[in-house]
């Protein structure tokens, strides 16, 4: 499985995502779009919200983390 696979998996897990750029920045929101080396999230809400691609290189993989709706709790992904 290559990385995009994972991050599709990633994106299918919980109703939103949180993930933190080698930047150090912290994005949360929904990831629109996945392609082979770059993700679309869309973050914020309504007209507030905000789109980001994000190269998948360029994403911390320890950081990701998606709200699981069972539970009302943030749970990590493990790539």
């Amino acid at each position: 499985m290559d990385l995009a696979d994972k991050f599709v998996q990633f994106a299918e897990s919980g109703n939103q995502q949180r993930l933190q750029t080698k930047d150090g920045r912290v994005l949360q929101g929904w990831i629109m779009e996945i392609t082979d080396d770059a993700l679309l999230i869309s973050t914020g809400s309504g007209e507030k919200g905000q789109d980001v691609w994000l190269k998948l290189v360029d994403v911390e993989p320890t950081s990701l983390a998606y709200f699981h709706s069972h539970s009302q709790q943030w749970q990590p992904f493990i790539i």
